[in-house]
């Protein structure tokens, strides 16, 4: 304190004093808010910067593996393409998709085309029988009791060993794979839907026979609304399996499609357009399935809403 004062007294008469301790005091609160301003922008840019490279590095470092272990393989075994080589015929592949030289030479946009039709048609199918179904197994006790046993025997079995009968009955190889993959989509529909209305309070459903509410308004009114995430599941569960079904079903029947185009390939010994329709295949599906998500995620958030 001494030592302070001694300073302050050797200073000329007039001169304005400006200690530490005054300047900490005077300027604290303009200092310490433009501190915490560029505080905070650092801290957010650094947080997006690690959100952003938590999203993207881990999947690019998949990929990189996932292609480190294929050239290593078409290194290993000269029969198998390169992802060069691959990138390359992919290229020449999608610059014309939709080229027709006759029906069984056909570009790959035609083929994921034909398959998709039958996709659609049997999946539509499947919702149209498996979602009431379900709703009526779930909200009978009499009618569970007869469908449980069946759906629990007819569930584990193949789709394509259900390829024979379809055959067998349509006596055509398109109606047969539409039939295949229509008995491996109504599983997932019948049993989720069944399950969500089973889920429903049975404080919802006392209100409602207080009320004497007609069954139309049961389903309409309390039913639905509760059942419906269960339902979306259920679809999404169903096209998941119908794709993949779709594919070997159109193997063992030909035609036009891409699970025909693969094993026709694969007779021709091309076995980088076989890698291209897998990529193909997966990308399609995961498109499918994405696109039931966010319906799914749109009804709910509606339901919620309202």
């Amino acid at each position: 304190m001494s030592a302070v004062l001694e300073s302050d007294m050797s200073l000329p008469v007039g001169t304005p004093v400006n200690t530490p301790m005054q300047e900490t005091v005077l300027e604290r609160p303009a200092r310490s808010k433009r501190l915490a301003a560029k505080g905070v922008k650092l801290s957010n840019g650094n947080s997006r910067g690690r959100a952003l490279a938590v999203a993207v590095m881990p999947p690019l470092l998949g990929l990189g593996i996932l292609l480190l272990l294929w050239e290593i393989l078409s290194v290993s075994n000269t029969s198998f393409p390169s992802p060069k080589v691959t990138f390359l015929e992919a290229v020449k592949m999608f610059s014309d998709p939709f080229y027709s030289n006759g029906p069984n030479d056909q570009g790959i946009g035609w083929n994921i085309l034909a398959s998709l039709k039958r996709v659609g048609v049997g999946f539509g199918l499947a919702a149209l029988v498996g979602i009431p179904l379900g709703f009526m197994i779930g909200r009978f006790t009499f009618l569970a009791g007869m469908f449980n046993p069946i759906v629990s025997l007819l569930k584990p079995v193949s789709p394509l060993a259900w390829l024979p009968i379809g055959l067998l009955v349509f006596k055509a190889a398109d109606p047969a794979a539409i039939w295949s993959i229509f008995i491996c989509s109504i599983w997932p529909m019948i049993i989720n839907t069944a399950a969500g209305v089973q889920r429903v309070p049975q404080d919802y459903m006392n209100v409602a026979r207080v009320l004497q509410l007609s069954e139309w308004k049961i389903f309409t009114k309390i039913l639905l609304p509760s059942v419906l995430p269960y339902m979306l599941t259920g679809v999404r569960l169903a096209i998941g399996t119908a794709w993949l079904v779709i594919v070997a079903a159109e193997m063992l029947t030909g035609g036009v499609g891409i699970g025909f185009w693969v094993w026709d390939e694969w007779n021709n010994l091309n076995v980088a357009h076989i890698v291209i329709a897998i990529v193909v295949i997966g990308v399609v599906g995961l498109i499918l399935e994405q696109a039931l998500v966010a319906l799914a995620k749109t009804f709910t958030y509606e339901e919620a809403g309202t």
